[in-house]
């Protein structure tokens, strides 16, 4: 069984192996619940959308605000990979994202633009992860000061292992979204499931192939999601695009955690970028400019 629906911005596929899809025995309505997780998490942690739960946040500063627990395990899992990479990952780019052209709410294509004007302390110095303050007790989360975050590196992937939790009776799926993929169990040659890595530099061509099973393959790399000048992954650190790597991809137990990491890696470049993989305890492989090739002990 395999069916595809346009979600995030990107197209999902669930392919479920073994089953034909009648419908019966309740296969069908556990695929619909997968994707509408996809939906959900879209709806409270995009920042495109000014109703959005994620972006009520913004017009509150210095107020622990009480949020879904999907938004505060997005944040919470977001503000751990930025103190784990020291910054080179972080989530509250979001405007200076806003202001290099990466503002257009995919379905509609409407441009938007958030005013952070009123935060007096604004130029005094860039704001960073450690203006966002959790309490898991209370699950509430509040902002030092004014500024919008960006979970795009998380929530993606926190849609996926939601999706991949509700299929588990399944045994043997996969998820694909946009390239961002959970691989459970087999594919439907009984084997574990073959993964192409695209090469960064040429089109239609691999640089890499993986054999996963029951577990999230996630790529960052420099050819996705271009503005008119730059590509989408920002160093927080220099307020400037990263421009270490070609790509980075992560194999890791969860797909929020390598699509985070991956992202996380490709900003610290080669050398420190292994470094963080291998003490989050996942495999990777970075690939750069010079088609280089650096990987974790256990790729």
């Amino acid at each position: 069984m395999i069916r595809s629906v346009p979600l995030m911005g990107t197209i999902v596929t669930i392919h479920v192996v073994g089953h034909a899809g009648d419908g019966g025995d309740g296969h069908d309505e556990a695929i619909t619940r997968a994707f509408g997780w996809f939906e959900r998490v879209e709806a409270c942690c995009t920042r495109f959308d000014a109703q959005s739960e994620l972006m009520q946040l913004t017009t509150h500063v210095g107020v622990a605000v009480p949020v879904s627990a999907l938004l505060f395990e997005a944040a919470r899992f977001a503000l751990s990979v930025a103190e784990e990479s020291g910054g080179a990952f972080d989530p509250t780019i979001g405007h200076r994202m806003e202001t290099r052209g990466f503002n257009r709410e995919h379905r509609t294509g409407q441009v938007v633009r958030t005013d952070l004007r009123s935060d007096g302390a604004l130029n005094c110095r860039p704001v960073s992860y450690r203006d966002v303050q959790l309490d898991p007790d209370r699950q509430t989360i509040a902002f030092l000061r004014r500024l919008v975050l960006d979970l795009g590196a998380v929530a993606k992937g926190l849609a996926i292992d939601m999706a991949a939790r509700e299929l588990q009776p399944f045994e043997n799926f996969a998820i694909d979204a946009g390239g961002d993929l959970y691989l459970a169990g087999h594919s439907p040659d009984d084997a574990p499931w073959s993964i192409g890595i695209r090469h960064p530099r040429a089109d239609r061509e691999l640089i890499d192939s993986l054999r996963v099973s029951n577990a999230a393959v996630c790529t960052s790399g420099d050819y996705e999601r271009r503005s008119e000048d730059s590509h989408h992954i920002l160093d927080p650190r220099t307020d400037a695009p990263a421009d270490g790597v070609a790509s980075v991809t992560v194999v890791a137990p969860t797909a929020m955690a390598a699509d985070a990491l991956a992202t996380a890696a490709f900003v610290l470049g080669p050398v420190e970028g292994i470094r963080l993989l291998e003490r989050q305890g996942v495999d990777g492989l970075i690939v750069s400019h010079a088609m280089e090739r650096y990987s974790t002990r256990d790729l």
